[in-house]
C-alpha cells in the first residue's frame, strides 16, 4: 500500500491532465465506452463522442485541453472522413448524376447564402461584408454523419453520392467567398489575386488527377506488403491535402480528391480497404468528433439576450435552409422520402469549414472603438452562436442519418437478396503459392459484397508425393489464403484432398459440395498445345458448371478496364445470365469499366439484362461479327487491361471452330495481358428443366423473344421454357 501511495504521489494529477499516457488512455476509454453507452439509449454513437468531448473539454470538467495533439488527430480525422467519402463513392453513379450534383450543390449553397445574408443584415443588423461572410458559413456543411451511412453499407446510394458531390461545391464556393472577403478587408483583392488562385488550382488538379494515378499504379504493382500499401495511401492523402492548401483552397478538398483518385485502386472488398476503414473508424475519426465536442461552450447561452438571439437566428436559418435545399432536390429529381432525409441529414451538420470561416471573420479587425477595443468583422456573439450551431446541427444530422440509413439499408438488402442465388457456391483451386493472393481476390469478388455465398479454397495433395515438406508447403499456402480472405472480413472455407489424380480430386470435390463456380489458375507451364493444362482440360470435359481460368499478370486493383470478347449465340446458353452477373460483379467491386466485343444479337441480349437489373456500370458495346479476325482485338487492348473471353465447350450452341484456335492466339499474341477465360454453365446430357429454371427463365424468354425469331436455337429454347 505504501509503495502504491509513493507511486501515485509521483504522478501529476493536476487539471487539465498533462501526462501524455493518461491523456491518451482517457481518450481511448471515451472512444470505447461512449458508443456503447449511447447505443444502449438508442442515440447515435457520434453524438456520444461529441457529448463526451463537451464533458471532458475545457468548458466541462476541464480534464483535457484542446492542445496541439488533439488538433493534430482531429485534423487527421476530418481529412480521413473526406478521404473515405471519395474512396467509397460509386464513380459510375457519380458521373451519371453529375448534373443532379451540380443542381443540389448550387441549391444548398445559394439558399442559405441568400436567406442568411438577409437575416444577418436586417435581423441581426450586421454590415454587408459581415452578413455575406456569416451566410457563407450557413452554406457549408461537414460530413459528420457520413461514418453512419458507411457503417450501414449505403455509401454508394445516390442520395449519399449527391450530398458528397454537393459538399465539394458548397465548401469550395464558401471558401472562395472567405478568401475574397478576407482579402478585401486587407485591400489585397486584385485581378492578379484571382489569376494566381485560378492558376494554382489548375496545377493542383492536374497533379492529383494526372500525375498521381501512374505513381499509385506503379507502387501497387511493385509492393504487395500490406503495411507499406496502407502507409502509401495515407501519404497520398496528406500530400494531396497539403497541395490543396498550397493552391489556396482547403485541405479537405485535397483529401476528397485523393479518395477519388484512389477509388479504383482500392477494391471495396479488399484487405487494404478493410484496414483503411478500421483505422479511421477506430482512432482518427473519433478523435475528430471528441475535438468538436471540446469546442462547445454551453455557458454562452447564459451570457445575455444578445448571445441567445444570435445563436437562435444562426441555428434556425442554418437548419431550415438546409432542409429546404434537400426537400427541393428530392422533389425535382423524384427521390424517395428516405433519400430526401439522407440528403438533409448529411448536409445539415456544420463543423470544420464553418468553424474556419467564423474564426477567420472573428480575427479580422476592421477598426477600434473609442475606448480602444477592436471592432471585429464577426463579433463574439457570432462565435458563440456558431459553437451552439455545431452541437445542435451535429445532433440533428446524426439522428436523421441513422434513421434514413436503416430504411435505405433494408431496401438495398431486400434488393440484393432478390438478385442472390442461395444455391451458389464458389471454389478456388489453389496450386501455386505465388498466385494465391490474386486468386483469392478474384474469387471473393465473384460474389456480391453482402452475400452469404460460401467461398471454398481447395488444395490437392498428391498421393504420389506425401513428403512432409509438400504437406507443410500446402498448409502454408492454405493459411495464406485464409488470412488474406480474413483481412477483408471474408471467410474462406478450407478444403484439403488427397488423391493421385488432381483433376479427379477437383471434379469429385465440385460434385460433393455442389459447387457452381470454379476458379482455376492458368497452368504456369502453359504452351500453345496445352494452353489450359491437362487438369483444367479434364475438368471442363467432366463437369458442366461455370469454370473460370485466370492468369493474373498484375493485381486486380491496378487494372484499367475489362475487355470482354463474347462469341455469337452466347446468349442462348443456359449459363448466360449467370456469367453476365459475375462479370458485372467483378467490374462493380473493382471499379472497372466494361468494353464488350460481340455481334449485334448478343449485344442486344446483354442490354436486355442491363434493363432488367438496372446496372449502373460504365459499359461500351462494339460490334464484332467475325471471330476469324480474332487478332483484331490485340490492337484494341491496352496496357493494364483484363482480357476476358467467353468460351464454350465442344458440341454446345455457342461453340465454333474458331474457338479451337484460341490457345494459339492467346499464347502467341496475348501473352502480355491478364486473362480470364469463362466457360459458362451447360446442361447435362438430357434436358433438365430444373437447370433451365435456375438460369432465370423469365429473362431468357424475353431475350428469346427479341433475338430468337430467326434462330432455330432460340425457338428450341423457347419451346423448352414452355414445356413443349
Amino acid at each position: 500500500m505504501l509503495m502504491l501511495m509513493v507511486i501515485l504521489s509521483n504522478l501529476e494529477f493536476t487539471l487539465p491532465l498533462r501526462n501524455p499516457v493518461m491523456i491518451f488512455s482517457l481518450v481511448l476509454f471515451i472512444i470505447l465506452f461512449a458508443p456503447i453507452l449511447f447505443n444502449k439509449i438508442k442515440v447515435p454513437h457520434i453524438i456520444g463522442l461529441i457529448v463526451a468531448g463537451v464533458i471532458v473539454g475545457p468548458y466541462g470538467l476541464n480534464l483535457l485541453t484542446r492542445d496541439s495533439s488533439i488538433v493534430l488527430f482531429g485534423t487527421v480525422g476530418l481529412l480521413y472522413i473526406m478521404f473515405l467519402a471519395g474512396l467509397e463513392i460509386d464513380l459510375s453513379e457519380f458521373k451519371k448524376n453529375r448534373n443532379k450534383i451540380i443542381v443540389f450543390g448550387l441549391t444548398t449553397f445559394l439558399l442559405p447564402l441568400v436567406i442568411g445574408s438577409l437575416a444577418s443584415y436586417y435581423v441581426l443588423g450586421y454590415g454587408f461584408l459581415s452578413s455575406v461572410l456569416l451566410a457563407s458559413m450557413f452554406s457549408t456543411h461537414t460530413l459528420i454523419a457520413y461514418p453512419i451511412a458507411s457503417r450501414y453499407g449505403i455509401s454508394k446510394n445516390r442520395a449519399v453520392t449527391l450530398t458528397i458531390g454537393g459538399t465539394m461545391i458548397t465548401d469550395i464556393l464558401a471558401l472562395l467567398i472567405l478568401a475574397a472577403i478576407a482579402g478585401m478587408s486587407k485591400g489585397e483583392v486584385t485581378s492578379s489575386f484571382w489569376v494566381q488562385l485560378g492558376g494554382s488550382c489548375i496545377v493542383f488538379v492536374c497533379v492529383v488527377f494526372f500525375l498521381f494515378p501512374p505513381v499509385i499504379r506503379w507502387f501497387f504493382k511493385k509492393f504487395e506488403d500490406s503495411v507499406s500499401q496502407y502507409i502509401f495511401v495515407l501519404a497520398i492523402v496528406f500530400l494531396a491535402s497539403f497541395l490543396a492548401e498550397a493552391a489556396g483552397i482547403e485541405a479537405i478538398i485535397g483529401a476528397f480528391f485523393s479518395g477519388l483518385v484512389l477509388n479504383k485502386f482500392v477494391p471495396h472488398s479488399s484487405p487494404l480497404m478493410n484496414r483503411i476503414d478500421f483505422v479511421g473508424n477506430a482512432l482518427f475519426i473519433p478523435f475528430f468528433l471528441i475535438g468538436v465536442g471540446m469546442l462547445v461552450d454551453i455557458t454562452v447561452l447564459f451570457k445575455g439576450v444578445g448571445a441567445l438571439k444570435v445563436a437562435g437566428i444562426i441555428v434556425l436559418v442554418a437548419v431550415l435552409t438546409k432542409y429546404l435545399a434537400a426537400w427541393i432536390t428530392q422533389k425535382i429529381f423524384k427521390l424517395s422520402s428516405a433519400e430526401g432525409k439522407m440528403i438533409f441529414g448529411l448536409s445539415t451538420s456544420h463543423a470544420a469549414a464553418t468553424l474556419a470561416i467564423i474564426l477567420v471573420g472573428y480575427n479580422i479587425i476592421v477598426g477600434e472603438t473609442a475606448t480602444g477595443e477592436p471592432i471585429r468583422l464577426l463579433n463574439e456573439d457570432v462565435l458563440n452562436g456558431t459553437i451552439i450551431l455545431i452541437l445542435i446541427s451535429c445532433a440533428i444530422s446524426s439522428f436523421v442519418v441513422e434513421k434514413a440509413s436503416q430504411t435505405l439499408a433494408l431496401e438495398e438488402e431486400s434488393l440484393d437478396q432478390s438478385l442472390d442465388n442461395p444455391d451458389e457456391k464458389i471454389m478456388i483451386s489453389l496450386a501455386y503459392p505465388e498466385t494465391v493472393q490474386d486468386l483469392v481476390d478474384m474469387g471473393l469478388i465473384l460474389k456480391p459484397r453482402k452475400s452469404s455465398i460460401p467461398v471454398y479454397g481447395l488444395h490437392i495433395v498428391s498421393d504420389e508425393n506425401t513428403s512432409g515438406s509438400n504437406q507443410v508447403a500446402g498448409k502454408k499456402m492454405m493459411d495464406k489464403a485464409i488470412s488474406h480472405a480474413a483481412a477483408s472480413e471474408n471467410t474462406l472455407l478450407p478444403l484439403t484432398r488427397y488423391d493421385i489424380n488432381v483433376s479427379n480430386a477437383i471434379t469429385y470435390t465440385i460434385k460433393e459440395h455442389g459447387i457452381t463456380d470454379v476458379l482455376i489458375g492458368l497452368h504456369r507451364n502453359s504452351s500453345q498445345l496445352q494452353f489450359l493444362g491437362p487438369v483444367a482440360g479434364n475438368i471442363l470435359q467432366r463437369i458442366n458448371e461455370t469454370v473460370y481460368i485466370y492468369k493474373p499478370l498484375q493485381p486486380i486493383n491496378t487494372l484499367n478496364r475489362i475487355v470482354a470478347a463474347v462469341p455469337p449465340k452466347a446468349e442462348l446458353e443456359p449459363g448466360f445470365i449467370h456469367w453476365i452477373g459475375k462479370i458485372y460483379n467483378i467490374a462493380r467491386e473493382a471499379a472497372l469499366p466494361l468494353v464488350f466485343y460481340a455481334n449485334t444479337d448478343t449485344i442486344e441480349a446483354i442490354q436486355t439484362v442491363d434493363q432488367s437489373r438496372k446496372t449502373m456500370l460504365q459499359k461500351t458495346f462494339n460490334a464484332f461479327e467475325n471471330w476469324e479476325d480474332f487478332l483484331i482485338l490485340s490492337r484494341e487492348l491496352k496496357q493494364n487491361d483484363l482480357f476476358l473471353i467467353i468460351s464454350s465447350r465442344k458440341g454446345h450452341i455457342s461453340y465454333s471452330r474458331e474457338l479451337d484456335k484460341l490457345p494459339y492466339y492467346l499464347h502467341q499474341y496475348f501473352n502480355n495481358f491478364s486473362l480470364l477465360i469463362i466457360f459458362p454453365k451447360q446442361l447435362e446430357s438430357g434436358i433438365n428443366m430444373k437447370d433451365i429454371e435456375q438460369t432465370d427463365g423469365n429473362l431468357i424468354e424475353v431475350i428469346a423473344d427479341k433475338i430468337g425469331t430467326v434462330s432455330r436455337a432460340g425457338s428450341f429454347l423457347r419451346r423448352l421454357l414452355r414445356g413443349n
